[in-house]
């Protein structure tokens, strides 16, 4: 899909649709929807009075003009919602959807207006990012292993604006969109790939695909560097499996940034596979765990989509992935690992796995200096239970200015998080084994979310840190209430946020 922008009309636009938008309860369109009703006599205005159409959030109706009343062959309106609550999300949503109706047509071509850039009274560059990320993610399809592949994909979207004031702010904003969909379109196909394709080893020679045709530089450390890091948390959760783990780093290092200049490190746990191990999941409960990895896949995504836009900021990426897996050398509940940093944990659940990566990666992060750390994980089913389904992942800081900072880019990318605490009985429960250092799971159903933040809080030392469970927001089942921008399966959660992040620290 190809964006460009251009001065003019819309009403004299050839293309194969041409979207165009209304507020809910407005009985007359004005701007570009006003100008196309003129072209096509009323039309519009027509069928909203008989109430045919409506503003409706993602409701689309496609209109067949007549001959030689625009250029276009169609005109597809989409609704906005409510004016009162309008924001970028709901520019995201109306243009995923706008493009999905687009795409179900055959169309090719598409033009659009910017959907509140006008009487939406959004800033321009803002809502052009918002619109090219919705076209994005609403045209994507996780048909990666279809023997026949969908072939009706848009080739062209034309964003048009009729103010020339605007035009240089609009393709600023669409650069910026296009860059982050495209990034959070490659994190979803990361984690749609089933498990006996994306492995440790395959995200390794991603990351070396990635670093090959960027700016990022990579090292990859392989089970003896891990060893030899005594990583002994990360290499007992992976000595089940025949595939070797990986610790995978990538690096943007801007070359006009001050050499002593402290980097933002960001971390995602990345079990490729998990079974759960000895802890065994159900059958179904396995179904979605290649999406374990959710986390790895949304830095890699970040990485991307921060080496595209050239920010001016040192950013390192760390992915540690392995799989959990069961077999005659898998780690056991009770046995007793050492970390990094020497602190020995009880395993109490084998199924408790990805904290345990994590922590060694934490420790390892310690070196590089941070200014801050931000590790995003699949981590529990209870960050699921307590905010619920694809409403928003659950974020552990004691830091004010990180949480600051990460709600507003929530805010500006639509990607949502609540802050959770971090009480210090959290702790003190997790240091309960009678045996170890610490143990690495509750021996109960209760507080699962906050003790599992509370264990990796163990391995942070003095950074200035942020724990993100994506749980409950890195794959979206069909059916659910709360639908992802585009189709079911991967959300690529964690791109735009993690991107919005370090692009507001510049």
């Amino acid at each position: 899909m190809k964006f460009s922008v251009q001065q003019g009309n819309i009403t004299t636009v050839s293309a194969d649709a041409i979207i165009v938008n209304l507020f809910d309860e407005v009985v007359k369109p004005s701007g570009a929807t006003g100008a196309v009703d003129v072209a096509l006599n009323s039309q519009i205005s027509d069928l909203i009075s008989s109430g045919d159409v409506s503003g409706k959030l993602g409701k689309t109706t496609v209109l067949y003009p007549a001959s030689g009343a625009i250029a276009a062959k169609r005109v597809i309106i989409v609704g906005l919602g409510s004016a009162l609550d309008f924001d970028l999300q709901a520019i995201r949503r109306a243009t995923a959807a706008s493009v999905a109706r687009a795409r179900e047509l055959g169309c090719k071509t598409v033009a659009s207006i910017v959907h509140g850039a006008g009487i939406g009274n959004l800033d321009a560059q803002s809502a052009a990012e918002a619109l090219a990320e919705g076209a994005l993610l609403g045209e994507y399809q996780a048909d990666l292993h279809k023997s026949a592949r969908r072939s009706n994909n848009i080739e062209a979207v034309e964003i048009v604006e009729f103010d020339s004031q605007k035009l240089a702010a609009i393709d600023a904003g669409i650069a910026a969109g296009v860059a982050q969909g495209v990034a959070t379109n490659k994190t979803r196909d990361l984690v749609n790939q089933p498990p006996n394709i994306c492995t440790p080893s395959y995200l390794a020679a991603q990351a070396q695909a990635l670093a090959d045709n960027s700016n990022l530089s990579l090292e990859i450390l392989d089970a003896a560097d891990l060893e030899a890091e005594k990583m002994g948390a990360f290499l007992g959760v992976t000595q089940g499996s025949a595939e070797p783990p990986k610790l995978i780093i990538l690096r943007h290092t801007p070359e006009n940034v001050d050499t002593d200049a402290k980097p933002i490190v960001l971390v995602g746990k990345g079990i490729t596979f998990d079974t759960g191990g000895y802890t065994m999941k159900t059958g179904a409960g396995m179904l979605t765990m290649k999406s374990d990895m959710g986390g790895a896949a949304a830095v890699f995504g970040a990485m991307q989509a921060i080496d595209a836009l050239a920010l001016n900021i040192p950013v390192i990426g760390l992915i540690p992935t392995c799989e959990n897996m069961i077999s005659g050398h898998s780690y056991r509940p009770s046995d007793v690992l050492t970390a990094a940093n020497g602190k020995t944990i009880e395993i109490i659940s084998t199924d408790a796995e990805g904290r345990l990566i994590l922590a060694d990666t934490l420790v390892y992060a310690q070196r590089l200096k941070p200014k801050v750390v931000i590790d995003l994980a699949t981590l529990t089913g209870a960050a699921m239970v307590a905010l619920g389904q694809g409403q928003a992942a659950a974020l552990f800081t004691a830091d004010k200015q990180t949480l600051q900072n990460l709600n507003d880019a929530a805010e500006e990318s639509g990607e949502r998080i609540w802050h959770m605490p971090l009480y210090p009985e959290y702790s003190d429960y997790m240091r309960r084994s009678p045996v170890a250092d610490l143990r690495n799971s509750p021996n109960d159903r209760y507080g699962g979310v906050g003790t599992s933040a509370a264990f990796l809080k163990e391995f942070v030392g003095d950074m200035t840190w942020a724990h993100i469970d994506i749980a409950s927001v890195a794959w979206l089942p069909s059916g659910k209430a709360v639908k992802p921008l585009g189709p079911s399966g991967a959300t690529g959660y964690g791109v735009r946020l993690l991107t919005k992040y370090i692009r507001n620290l510049i």
